[in-house]
């Protein structure tokens, strides 16, 4: 995790299996405390912290942005998400393959805490403008989107922040045993 990464054909496959996990792990959604938790924020995180910043960010982005455009959303709502999901993403690789302070796990959970929280004040960045200066609403109506958006965000968020450093503690050991990380680099 030290050196410059360059693509290799390892990396483009693992990138392209990461999209595809992050595209469908995006469809499923399921009820906890009023909101609706799903796998993909912490699936953008584990990009980040197996792919580094760059290429982690590229991967969660991609992943996020083509689950859009194929469900619905319109082409600025995909590229808003490629650069939030991919934010998250990039802040997350950036502190867990630059930091070396902490031990790997301590390290992938802190990457995990500042990543989500990243998405989480992008998100909500977002909506604030596209209440406020998009459809013009009144500041009273903005403030109650945004805290209607902010408790599922933040459910999101632990639970991203939770899952992606048990993810990536389980998934390390065999992927370095299979060579695969050595091939990735």
């Amino acid at each position: 995790m030290h050196r410059k990464q360059k693509l290799n054909v390892y990396n483009l496959t693992f990138m392209g299996v990461m999209i595809a996990i992050i595209y469908v792990v995006t469809m499923f959604r399921f009820p906890f405390l009023g909101s609706k938790v799903h796998f993909a924020n912490a699936m953008c995180l584990l990009s980040g912290m197996l792919f580094g910043p760059a290429m982690g960010g590229v991967t969660a982005g991609l992943g996020s942005a083509l689950y859009d455009l194929f469900n619905g959303y319109t082409f600025i709502d995909a590229i808003i998400t490629f650069v939030s999901k991919g934010a998250m993403a990039y802040v997350c690789g950036l502190i867990m393959w630059k930091v070396k302070v902490f031990t790997p796990f301590l390290r992938s959970c802190v990457a995990g805490v500042i990543g989500a929280l990243t998405y989480v004040a992008l998100y909500m960045l977002k909506t604030f403008v596209f209440q406020a200066y998009v459809y013009a609403f009144p500041m009273d109506a903005v403030w109650a989107t945004m805290l209607s958006k902010f408790i599922p965000s933040l459910i999101n968020a632990v639970f991203a922040m939770i899952a992606a450093p048990v993810l990536l503690r389980a998934i390390y050991p065999m992927l370095k045993s299979a060579g695969i990380l050595e091939k990735m680099r």
